[in-house]
């Protein structure tokens, strides 16, 4: 058994992955996606680099990046990889709503697109996605305080009829459900499978266990990882790679899982290595392949 049936809570391996092959990454860089990387600001391009390289590790065939205008000839330098465009920033450094257009035009053609990292203004963010969402059509995911987004627009991912992977962390899920964070932290499975029957989305939490949940009532748990995941920059990697997934065909459901799992072992080997904690994010990202590769052996 795959996935998860109503009320009941599987627990992932890798024996069970790979029983849910990821799709064969056959053909060029065409065949496996083009992925789409909006996020970062003047202080913060940082969240959207670590989301765009995991999406290439996690064997996503071709990239572009949207971020703030004075950071991206830096991107651009830092992942020659990508195409990376620059959208108008506001007095603070943050994305500015009128590069939505921007941002909708470049999604045109791609098979996976996260809005989120690096975003810093809860406000500005939510400007920005209530101009740019409504007119995707292709697989989405949801990072950080692009969750904001759903809290006044509960029904505001629904066009995408399950094409849709949100990632929030225990405050953003509370945010986004409107109740107190001890409640998540109280129940975590019923809270993220609340938000994914609300929003029609899949929803991955973000602790030190992992919880997902599909809005046709599929519940997984995720025990891999290690103290160490919990760094900075390490919620915009698993976005990114649950993006690179999506990009070469996966499903929203698992897609999440494999991240989630590949994720958490990438953390292991780096504590085995490194230390159980004390190692980076960016880190994490050379680890992705190798650990991808473990589990589809």
């Amino acid at each position: 058994m795959t996935t998860g049936q109503e009320g009941e809570a599987l627990v992932l391996t890798s024996h069970r992955l790979r029983g849910w092959a990821l799709p064969t990454p056959d053909g060029g860089k065409e065949s496996r996606g083009r992925v789409l990387v909006v996020g970062g600001g003047r202080t913060t391009p940082g969240g959207v680099l670590l989301a765009a390289e995991a999406a290439l590790r996690a064997g996503a065939g071709k990239l572009q990046i949207a971020t703030a205008s004075s950071v991206a000839p830096g991107l651009a330098l830092q992942i020659p990889e990508s195409m990376t465009v620059g959208l108008p920033e506001d007095e603070a450094g943050e994305l500015s709503p009128d590069g939505a257009e921007t941002v909708a035009e470049l999604a045109q053609g791609c098979a996976a697109v996260v809005l989120g990292p690096g975003l810093g203004n809860v406000e500005v963010a939510g400007a920005l996605l209530r101009r740019v969402v409504p007119d995707l059509d292709c697989t989405l995911v949801l990072d950080a305080l692009a969750l904001a987004y759903l809290t006044a627009n509960p029904d505001g991912v629904a066009h995408l009829e399950g094409r849709c992977v949100l990632t929030p962390n225990t405050r953003e899920l509370a945010r986004t459900l409107d109740v107190p964070e001890s409640d998540v932290e109280a129940d975590t499975p019923r809270c993220v499978t609340d938000l994914a029957r609300r929003t029609r989305a899949v929803v991955v939490s973000g602790a030190a266990t992992s919880w997902i949940a599909s809005p046709e009532g599929g519940l997984w748990r995720d025990e891999s990882g290690t103290p160490g995941l919990g760094v900075s920059g390490s919620g915009d990697v698993k976005a990114g790679v649950i993006t690179g997934l999506l990009a070469r065909g996966a499903d929203p459901a698992q897609a999440a899982a494999w991240a989630t799992f590949a994720h958490g072992r990438a953390g292991e080997r780096l504590a085995v290595r490194v230390g159980p904690t004390g190692f980076l994010a960016r880190e994490l990202l050379s680890e992705i392949p190798h650990v991808m590769a473990e589990l589809s052996s």
